[in-house]
């Protein structure tokens, strides 16, 4: 069978295919000379399940032979697309395609290994004396290091000289079970891929908004007018997905514009695209805001009725050149007490109805943004003018009650040292047009990973807990204090101001983690949780690795080496670890960091003393559990087979060590032993405890009532012992317990909500019936807000909810208490405790309350053109160690940008054979005219350099990289797929992130990985 690789492309991503290279007949067959062949899913168990990679979250169809006689176990032998789910409608993408390749991959682990310090190679030992050595391990470092007091005699029980790296595709059951694992040990060091992607999501929308995630979902796309792809590439990335964005543009005749350093494949079925220089949309989107204010095209009741535009800010707030009010040149950082609005009498925020105050938010707002004309865009970021107006003047369309736009992202506006302000300007946009909370509307961030979302619902992240909770600080040492400071207080009156529940979401936590032990008496065993005194996310985390304060780390389902910046730094500091844990089903760089690859991994073996544990777990495929999508929707899977080889479930790796550890503190006594033994992790909480059921896990996750619950009128809501039917029964008196309460819901009384599958579409593309959406199944948030205060839509062709006269009622669940009628003055923003939307963020932003363009740590000019004095972020974060690590315009003169291709992800499918038929090699893109004056050719090979690392690839001369006119001057960007490395299927090929340096944006510490300099040169011999 002869094709080329168009066609073969062309093939897998075919409607409801998901074909694999055996389905497609390209695998070696026996022949047959009798009859036909048989059809090969006779006798065969179907299994439902979700694809593992991307946040779209497609539901896929697995076939497994074996007829569960004793000694017979199934083997997934076919997949394809599951035609009933609502988002893929049975597509698969070419990753989709390879799910096969990936479960049958020959880079799977089989069995427990070990390296010594120094050695040179892996040697077999068995699962017992794993766990026993891990828990010894970590029980000693923990015993010696342990911080039960500060310098200041605080108690803290914290534990920082190991740490650990959490998953992005494992279940949200595996989630829970991380945090209860790292924080019933006192483990600050906690962190998982939400670091390194969409943290900056969480830190930008829900100072705007109130919630920090995509705030529609996948199908509403289909409902926009105008949809907007910036800092992303879906088409690429979310393939399936975009269908819905071309059947906007063919059913709903919607203009699709794309703007993005690169000509990419969601640019080829756009109806306008225009290039940016990497690392400007700040000025690009407030150039937007400004151009919006200054022709009048914003949805003026809208943004007087639910905007903090009419809003008064304090008369000490100012912006002058580049800097906020507030700003400690000694510290780097901004006292935000000016950010703030001025109060009356009663501590209500001052309003002007008539968005006439010289300090209100809207003027405010139009003097901040004056300076980004469509010339200042032009200069900054390089696009043309013309193209700029065209743009603008499409989005203002969207400010008619009858006209959405939608916006589209992911991470090429979160990798970025300003990548949170970045996702603010288009809020501010939004809100502005008020398109939030409307259907085709809202700033929808295109999560990566197939379970980021959940693992960033669960708080696996160094200063977080379940729920968007924050962990105490050690300056927070009683329940009281700590409640007090995280509980918002009223601004305006009449507000909803949901957070204000926070008491009852945090006590119903500490019941969960704790049990018997957490106790009124014991402020709910508030002193339990580890205090920070700073932030230990992975920048921070590897850094202190780096300086040789960390011993022992434990990744899971996570690639740093890979994932990490600035790679070589990466390697060093895993060099400086007495112990590395790794748990992966797949062979990975991390775990053969310490091995010579020659130029690909110039390390002396010898030299590291680390010592090296690899544990096979688990893949998607061999697990119940449930995982989120992008659009928020819980969704249950199965496992179409057992684990391969010798290879265990996480919980079950985790559970052996916490036992083991349980044990050894039993009887042995160490550091705080009770921190560890007082956690819910016993034969009173699972089944099991060496192997917990993700059922369970994913039940205590929604919460139980405890003791019988009342409401306000004596009525019997809840028995004792039951589950809970939403966050709504949850009580801050030690009645209830709840992992994560915004999962309340998930699993109630009435069975496994996640699991739900009836597709039936409601209206305008929602299909309630279909797994569960969190908040309490709300498909789109916000959705007050698509009528006017009285409860009239603005537009009545995007009805989503209708008041019946005595609740709130439509196609959606009301994101609004469903007893308050129109005409209230609760406005629709409930987690905001002034109910609007935020165009000013008040102290929510680290780096000030409007966006401002600040130019990348690496610039490739020389000031910044909006203020000379302040060219960079101030705020951004840059360790001492990394300052000397960043190169300049001279040196390195051209602009590097990372991104993705459709037929490989991350560094996961590279062990998939089939998808590295389709991508074999490492390449990087490079403009015609940058290429001519370099004396380059197309398929020549390249050294790309940076002041961190070197890495060599063929060069792919194109079009789609354009030369543009910045600040009087010509630059010149080229294009770095991240996806090989030294392991897999693939070629052996360079860690893209030898290049990327390590400096992270100021609000959520994520890594710049999209704007950085380079040099590039004709390499005249062949690569090693």
């Amino acid at each position: 069978m002869q094709m080329g690789r168009r066609q073969f492309l062309k093939i897998l991503g075919a409607g409801g295919a998901g074909l694999t290279a055996t389905a497609m007949g390209l695998a070696p067959t026996p022949a047959r000379a009798d009859g036909p062949r048989p059809y090969k899913l006779l006798r065969a168990k179907e299994t439902r399940n979700n694809c593992t990679y991307c946040s779209v979250g497609c539901g896929i169809l697995m076939y497994s032979l074996g007829d569960g006689a004793k000694n017979a176990k199934p083997s997934i032998f076919h997949i394809e697309g599951d035609p009933d789910h609502p988002v893929s409608r049975g597509s698969l993408c070419p990753k989709g395609a390879g799910l096969l390749d990936m479960i049958h991959s020959k880079n799977r682990l089989q069995f427990p290994e070990y390296r010594a310090p120094g050695s040179k190679e892996w040697v077999r030992i068995g699962w017992d004396e794993a766990t026993k050595k891990i828990a010894r391990l970590l029980k000693d470092d923990r015993d010696r290091n342990f911080i039960t007091h500060n310098d200041k005699g605080q108690l803290v029980n914290r534990w920082l000289s190991s740490g650990m790296l959490a998953s992005s595709a494992a279940s949200n059951e595996t989630g829970v079970l991380d945090f209860k694992f790292a924080r019933g040990l006192g483990m600050l060091g906690l962190d998982c891929q939400a670091r390194l992607c969409h943290a900056p999501t969480v830190a930008a929308l829900a100072p705007s908004f109130g919630r920090g995630a995509m705030t529609n979902h996948w199908v509403d796309i289909k409902n926009a007018n105008v949809i907007l792809i910036m800092g992303g590439n879906p088409a690429e990335a979310h393939p399936v997905g975009f269908k819905w964005v071309i059947e906007a543009k063919t059913k709903n005749k919607a203009k699709v514009i794309v703007v993005d350093p690169r000509f990419n494949r969601s640019a080829s079925v756009a109806d306008i695209y225009s290039p940016i220089r990497a690392g400007s949309d700040t000025a690009f989107l407030m150039g937007v805001v400004n151009w919006l204010l200054q022709n009048d095209k914003i949805q003026r009741d809208y943004v007087r009725a639910y905007t903090n535009a009419a809003l008064i800010v304090r008369e000490d707030y100012s912006f002058d050149d580049g800097l906020f009010s507030g700003y400690d040149e000694q510290t780097l950082s901004y006292d935000k007490k000016s950010w703030a609005y001025e109060l009356d009498e009663s501590g209500n925020a001052k309003r002007d109805p008539t968005m006439t105050h010289p300090r209100c938010v809207l003027n405010l707002l139009k003097q901040h943004v004056s300076r980004y004309t469509p010339e200042m865009v032009e200069t900054i970021c390089g696009t043309k003018k013309e193209d700029f107006l065209q743009i603008a003047e499409i989005l203002g369309t969207c400010s008619a009650r009858d006209k959405t736009a939608t916006f589209l992202y992911a991470l090429g506006w979160t990798h970025h040292t300003g990548g949170a302000q970045i996702i603010r300007g288009s809020a501010m946009i939004q809100l502005l047009l008020g398109n939030i909370g409307m259907s085709g509307g809202g700033v929808n961030a295109l999560r990566g990973h197939s379970n980021i979302q959940g693992y960033t619902d669960l708080g696996l992240l160094s200063l977080r807990l379940p729920g968007y909770l924050n962990l105490p600080s050690d300056k927070q040492q009683s329940m009281a204090q700590y409640l007090a400071e995280t509980t918002p207080k009223d601004v305006l009156p009449g507000q909803v101001n949901y957070w204000k529940n926070t008491p009852k979401f945090f006590v119903s936590l500490m019941k969960n983690l704790y049990g018997p032990y957490a106790t009124k008496d014991n402020d709910f065993a508030f002193d339990m949780l580890p205090k920070w005194d700073r932030s230990y996310d992975m920048l921070a985390y590897f850094d202190l690795m780096h300086a040789g304060k960390v011993n022992g780390f434990i990744a899971q389902g996570f690639n740093p080496l890979a994932a990490m910046p600035d790679k070589n730094k990466t390697s060093q500091a895993l060099s400086k670890l007495k112990f590395l844990v790794v748990m992966d089903p797949l062979v990975t760089e991390t775990s053969n960091f310490w091995r010579h690859e020659g130029a690909f991994n110039d390390v002396k073996t010898e030299d590291i003393q680390t010592e090296v544990f690899r544990l096979p777990s688990s893949c998607f495929a061999e697990e119940n559990g449930s995982i989120v999508n992008s659009g928020r929707w819980l969704q249950w899977h199965y496992a179409g087979q057992e684990p391969k080889f010798e290879a265990r479930h996480d919980g079950r790796i985790l559970g052996g060590i916490m036992m083991e550890l349980r044990r050894l503190y039993r009887e042995e006594g160490g550091a705080c032993p009770e921190q560890l033994l007082h956690m819910t992790w016993d034969e009173h909480t699972y089944h099991n405890p060496y192997d917990p059921h993700p059922e369970e896990i994913a039940k205590e996750a929604n919460g139980y009532a405890l003791e019988d619950l009342f409401d306000d009128t004596g009525k019997l809501i809840a028995k004792k012992g039951t589950l809970l039917s939403g966050f709504g029964q949850l009580r801050d008196d030690g009645t209830t317990a709840s992992f994560c309460w915004i999962f309340a819901g998930s699993w109630t009384e009435a069975g496994n909500q996640m699991a739900n599958r009836d597709n039936t579409d409601t209206g305008l593309g929602n299909t309630p019936g279909w797994a569960w959406a969190w908040p309490a199944n709300r498909r789109i948030l916000y959705n007050r807000a698509s009528m006017d205060e009285d409860g009239n839509p603005w537009d009545p062709n995007r009805i989503i909810l209708h008041w019946d006269g005595a609740k709130w009622a439509g196609i959606d669940v009301p994101d609004f208490p469903a007893n308050i009628p129109p005409g209230s003055p609760a406005a629709p923003f409930i987690m905001l405790p002034e109910g609007l939307g935020r165009l000013f963020s008040i102290n929510g932003m680290i780096d000030g309350p409007f966006p401002e363009h600040y130019e990348p740590v690496e610039s490739p000019i020389a000031k910044n053109p909006l203020h000379s004095k302040v060219t960079h972020n101030p705020t951004a974060r840059i360790f001492q160690s990394d300052l000397q690590r960043m190169g300049n315009r001279h040196d390195y003169p051209y602009v590097a940008t990372t991104y993705s291709v459709t037929e490989l992800f991350r560094h996961w499918t590279k062990h998939s054979h089939l998808n590295a038929m389709l991508q074999p090699e490492q390449f990087i893109e490079i403009g015609e005219k940058l290429a001519a004056t370099k004396g380059i050719a197309h398929g020549d090979t390249v050294k790309v350099s940076t002041k961190r690392g070197y890495i060599t690839a063929k060069a792919v001369v194109t079009k789609r990289m354009r030369t543009l006119q910045v600040a009087g001057q010509e630059v010149d960007q080229i294009g770095i797929p991240c996806h090989w490395g030294f392991e897999g299927a693939t070629r052996k090929g360079y860690l893209a992130n030898t290049l990327s340096p390590g400096v992270g944006d100021a609000n959520s510490q994520t890594p710049e990985f999209k704007a950085f300099l380079v040099n590039v040169e004709k390499l005249e011999a062949a690569r090693s």
